[in-house]
């Protein structure tokens, strides 16, 4: 679950995406202060709360957390409006400490490289366009479902042919103060603990 949340250029609306695919077509069902956006299939795509601020502590002008806080809020603040629907949320951390295993030329672009990345319990193929990525960084990642301070949404992906799913980040593409404005991923140091959290502090 992702959500997003801009008082002063939307409104006091809450804009929740269940899914990480766009329907091709949507149907909309009102609730009161929901208006839930389903899928061809009649499946919830996602909902938009109205008001949200009377169902939740949001934040203003940075990204929502989503925190079982936040879920719990949500799954009340439908049940109040008579929506019987179940919140099942991913609450393992989107931005993780990773560490490249291996850094291998892409067959079908001179400017890409192929990196196997652990992330603690998993490894994870991510095809990376940074120059100065190597084997041996621990680097960050930004998982499937992670949400980048632009609001771009990660999503697995398919670059000239290679799968590729999550992305290593540089400092800018993070949000981070006083990034290099070279082209490059942020290299951690290397103590960093793989697959721990990354706490973005801006």
């Amino acid at each position: 679950m992702n959500a997003f949340y801009n008082k002063q250029g939307v409104g006091d609306v809450l804009l929740v995406q269940l899914t990480l695919e766009k329907p091709d077509k949507i149907h909309t069902e009102q609730y009161g202060d929901v208006t839930l956006i389903k899928n061809e299939q009649q499946e919830i795509a996602g909902f938009n709360l109205f008001q949200a601020s009377d169902y939740a502590d949001l934040p203003e002008g940075q990204p929502v957390e989503v925190t079982e806080a936040l879920v719990t809020a949500l799954q009340n603040a439908l049940e109040k409006n008579g929506v019987s629907h179940t919140l099942e949320v991913d609450l393992t951390p989107k931005f993780v400490v990773g560490y490249v295993e291996s850094k291998d030329k892409h067959p079908n672009a001179d400017k890409l490289n192929v990196c196997q990345v652990a992330v603690g319990e998993e490894t994870l193929q991510i095809v990376c366009g940074a120059p100065n990525v190597e084997a041996g960084q621990k680097v960050v990642v930004a998982k499937v479902g992670a949400v980048m301070p632009s609001g771009m949404v990660i999503r697995d992906a398919e670059l000239r042919g290679v799968a590729s799913s999550g992305m290593i980040c540089s400092a800018k593409e993070l949000g981070l103060p006083d990034a290099p404005a070279e082209k490059g991923i942020l290299v951690l140091p290397e103590d960093a603990q793989t697959g721990s959290p990354f706490e973005m502090k801006v």
